[in-house]
């Protein structure tokens, strides 16, 4: 395995600016190593090191979310500098490049050979924590399962932690919703797509239709029951939120994500999920639209925009449910069990936090996973912190350090305390004196979705 070792110039500015001029710290900074190496399955690898003797001892694997398979090791720019600065080491892979996007099938066992190839170089830490975001929160998580003796706690920041098959099904809902209410007569694929054009033009379409939707009371109460079958939060970026009782306004800025391509989006990834699970993973022939409405948070708000607008909802509802008929392929189903699930337990501590208004990972994604990882024993294992912000993975940087110090204090004393506690994790990111903090105490709701992937086995399948 071929590796580079070399100081950059942007490492080094990212570190010195942290550090008063003259201090150990700043000359430690121009030191400071980016090695890179390629494994065996082509991925590649990249890890910064702080300058000999400035190593705090603490090795940070961090998993990169969906897209380009390009090695990552820190969530953002900022991230890294700060914690370079405090004399944390990190590394990341690619996973690999030669597959789709939606990486799980190699993403984990890609992290694990990153991680002895890094150690091989710079030697054995004294303390591993893996850190994962987005779709890597979900290799966060199974890393947190499965990496006994590899690791020694885990940080999963906006993790897509209710797995892939979840993901898929609840999107599916909002996808059969709008298709099917906003779009009648009209034949519109939502599974199964063929090539990423043929799932850009799905996406286009849903959105147009939710657009031209938007202009009438009735299009706007049928845009809310599909927002609530998809888990949209009623807070949009550069809005106020609105009060609890603004039907009105909640839907408005449940329409703002949506306008602003979150369908398109939606739909690219399912084309990469299924090329990566081998087919069509998601289904909803025998789900029940009303009682899966009956369970979603944002029921009240639809009954009050349908009645306001003259609707009859339980005639949609119906409507739904009758013309149910997406199956599952049930070997993709299997391959989604086996490559992008978590909760079936827990080997080392794991802190999830999540912003309260996630438009691409809804924060109820974190009551899903608890509920599986309390059904097998390690809820002890697990805490969840919430941060009151708009948008996906939209933490500070003083955020994210103060939670990599929760799970480092949590390994090194055993025990969690107040470690995870909202005030706890405030105080220490204020402390920090970077970029603010917004830790706040939040009862996440349950996740809209109405069926477990473990049962799709039984249902009628397309293969």
């Amino acid at each position: 395995m071929p590796v580079r070792v070399r100081a950059t110039a942007a490492l080094v500015a990212a570190v010195f600016c942290l550090a008063a001029p003259g201090t150990a710290r700043a000359d430690a900074a121009a030191e400071a190593q980016h090695l890179t190496g390629t494994l065996a399955d082509g991925a590649t690898w990249i890890a910064d090191t702080p300058a000999p003797g400035h190593w705090n001892g603490t090795l940070l694997l961090f998993s990169h979310g969906f897209g380009p398979t390009v090695a990552q090791n820190a969530p953002s720019d900022a991230a890294r500098g700060a914690l370079l600065a405090e004399g944390y080491a990190l590394a990341g892979s690619s996973y690999d490049p030669n597959g789709p996007q939606w990486a799980l099938a190699s993403a984990e066992r890609d992290q694990f050979a990153t991680l002895d190839a890094v150690t091989a170089k710079i030697g054995e830490p004294r303390r591993t924590l893996s850190v994962g975001q987005s779709m890597g929160g979900l290799v966060n998580a199974q890393i947190a399962r499965d990496g006994a003796g590899r690791v020694d706690g885990a940080l999963g920041l906006c993790g897509l932690v209710a797995g892939g098959t979840d993901l898929d099904n609840y999107q599916l809902d909002a996808e059969y919703t709008i298709a099917r209410l906003l779009l009648p007569g009209e034949e519109l694929k939502l599974v199964g797509f063929d090539s990423p054009s043929e799932a850009a033009a799905a996406g286009a379409r849903l959105t147009a239709a939710v657009t031209a939707a938007q202009s009438t009371p009735g299009g706007r109460a049928r845009i809310a029951l599909a927002a609530a079958y998809l888990n949209v939060p009623a807070w949009a970026p550069g809005k106020d939120r609105p009060a609890a009782d603004d039907w009105q306004g909640q839907e408005e800025q449940q329409y703002a994500w949506l306008a602003q391509g979150l369908l398109s989006f939606i739909e690219g990834g399912r084309y990469a999920m299924e090329q990566s699970v081998g087919g069509n993973n998601s289904w909803n022939r025998g789900v029940d639209y009303a009682d899966l409405l009956s369970g979603s948070p944002h029921a009240p708000r639809v009954r009050a925009l349908y009645r306001a607008a003259g609707l009859d909802l339980r005639a949609d509802l119906d409507d739904l449910t009758e013309g149910a008929a997406v199956t599952a392929d049930r070997d993709a189903v299997r391959a989604a069990a086996r490559t992008s699930s978590a909760g079936q337990g827990l080997a080392v501590p794991l802190l999830d936090i999540h912003t309260t208004a996630d438009n691409l990972v809804p924060v109820e994604q974190e009551n899903r996973f608890a509920d599986r990882v309390r059904a097998s024993g390690d809820g002890a294992l697990l805490r969840r912190a919430y941060v009151e912000r708009q948008g996906h993975c939209t933490f500070t940087t003083a955020e994210t350090v103060a939670a990599v110090h929760a799970v480092e204090r949590r390994v090194a004393t055993g025990h969690w305390g107040s470690l995870a506690q909202p005030a706890a994790l405030q105080r220490a990111a204020l402390a920090l004196g970077l970029d603010g903090a917004a830790y706040v105490p939040y009862h996440a709701d349950e996740l809209t979705v109405g069926r477990e992937p473990a049962r799709a086995t039984a249902l009628p399948s397309r293969d």
